[in-house]
């Protein structure tokens, strides 16, 4: 079984959000104030789930702004796709490091019941902190394999909608494409697994909305993974 995490295994999709909102907003507020106010909507059209380059450029498109792409290396300050990427990381890892985060509670009985059945699991997540949250969660021993954004930039795997981040952590655990089951809260990770092969593809509708889910490609939308424990 193949899960993203934020939003899947803990709620750290919530701080996502409040991050790509304090970020967006403001600089909306200073270089765009004629531009209609960022919402949550926003997120879950042009944000979620996807690499965090990929959503600035795909949010700033929506609104018809260009920007300099600038490099990953820009500071936070810079208003280029990348700075703006880099100014919204910071303050993610601010809110994970003063408040620290816990797995949803359903996720971990899930994950326990996998663990009784010796079925093997890895975390596919387009954020490059993944690691970082696994183990302040205390749930990383769980996951064979982590193939987040670092992964996927080293290796060259465009990331979710495209399903080539799923489709590696499969060939990690050794398992074919249709043996492997997608647990997904974005739409972006969901037509991800959709279009990768897999068994199966699960929608957790954690605020996306189960029908978006479903028209994404889901098998199967549940509120809760505890849904999934028998």
């Amino acid at each position: 079984m193949l899960f993203d995490l934020d939003g899947v295994i803990t709620p750290t999709a919530e701080v996502h959000m409040r991050a790509w909102a304090e970020m967006f907003s403001a600089f909306l507020d200073e270089h765009h104030p004629d531009q209609a106010a960022y919402t949550d909507q926003d997120y879950f059209d042009h944000v979620d789930g996807k690499p965090r380059y990929d959503g600035v450029r795909d949010f700033l498109a929506s609104r018809g702004i260009e920007l300099p792409e600038g490099d990953p290396d820009d500071p936070a300050d810079a208003d280029t796709v990348c700075g703006l990427g880099n100014r919204k990381n910071d303050a993610f890892n601010e809110v994970l490091e003063r408040d620290g985060v816990q797995p949803f509670p359903g996720s971990v009985a899930l994950l326990d019941h996998l663990r009784d059945l010796e079925v093997p699991l890895a975390v596919v997540s387009s954020s490059a902190n993944a690691p970082a949250v696994l183990e302040t969660a205390g749930v990383a021993d769980r996951f064979a394999t982590v193939v987040d954004g670092r992964v996927a930039k080293a290796e060259g795997l465009p990331g979710k909608p495209a399903p080539d981040t799923f489709q590696r952590a499969a060939e990690v655990l050794g398992a074919s494409y249709d043996a492997a089951v997608v647990v997904e809260d974005a739409v972006s990770g969901v037509r991800a697994g959709a279009a990768g092969g897999f068994g199966l593809t699960v929608g957790v509708d954690r605020g996306a909305g189960a029908q978006a889910l479903r028209d994404a490609g889901a098998d199967l939308v549940v509120p809760d993974l505890q849904e999934l424990v028998p």
